[in-house]
C-alpha cells in the first residue's frame, strides 16, 4: 500500500537552453536527476510550491512557474514511507547560475545543456524530459499517467 502525496517541480530554462537538475539517489528507485520542488503543502497551490521550494532548494527567489509542462505519477520511498506521488512539472526560464544555497540532503546539481540532457543515462524525473522540452510550447500539458 502507497501514501498518496502530492508535489510540484519546475524545470528552469537559461539562455541558451541548458536545464538546472538536481542529481539524487533514492533507496527504491536509485539515481536519478529531477528539477527543484517537492511536496505541496496543505493549503498551498501547486503554483505557490515551486516558488517556496525553489527558495528553500536554491536560494533563488526572482523566479516563477511559467507553464504548465506535464503531469505524472510515480511511486517512490519519500523518507522512509512507499509513496504514490502525482507532480505538476512547470517550465520557467532565469540566468544560469549556482544556486544562492543548497538545502541539506539535497543532491549535487549541475546546468545541463541539451545534448548532455539527452546523452544522460541515469534516468530522469520527469521521464523523457529531453523529449517534452523538444515539443511546441503551444501543444499544451501532457498527462504521462502513472509511470512505474
Amino acid at each position: 500500500m502507497r501514501t498518496p502525496r502530492r508535489a510540484a517541480r519546475v524545470v528552469i530554462l537559461s539562455p541558451t537552453g541548458s536545464v538546472f537538475l538536481f542529481r539524487e539517489n533514492n533507496v527504491e528507485v536509485g539515481i536519478h536527476w529531477l528539477p527543484p520542488g517537492g511536496g505541496i503543502d496543505p493549503g498551498e497551490s501547486p503554483e505557490e510550491t515551486v516558488v517556496r521550494e525553489l527558495r528553500e532548494e536554491t536560494g533563488w527567489t526572482d523566479l516563477a512557474p511559467q507553464r504548465l509542462l506535464c503531469t505524472w505519477e510515480h511511486d517512490f520511498t519519500h523518507e522512509g514511507v512507499p509513496v504514490r506521488q502525482h507532480e505538476h512539472i512547470y517550465v520557467t526560464s532565469g540566468p544560469a547560475r549556482p544556486p544562492k544555497k543548497k538545502e541539506k540532503g539535497r543532491g549535487t546539481w549541475r546546468w545541463l545543456d541539451r545534448p548532455a540532457l539527452a546523452a544522460l543515462t541515469e534516468p530522469t524525473w520527469p521521464p523523457g524530459l529531453p523529449a517534452l522540452l523538444a515539443a511546441p510550447a503551444d501543444r499544451g500539458p501532457v498527462d504521462l499517467g502513472l509511470v512505474g
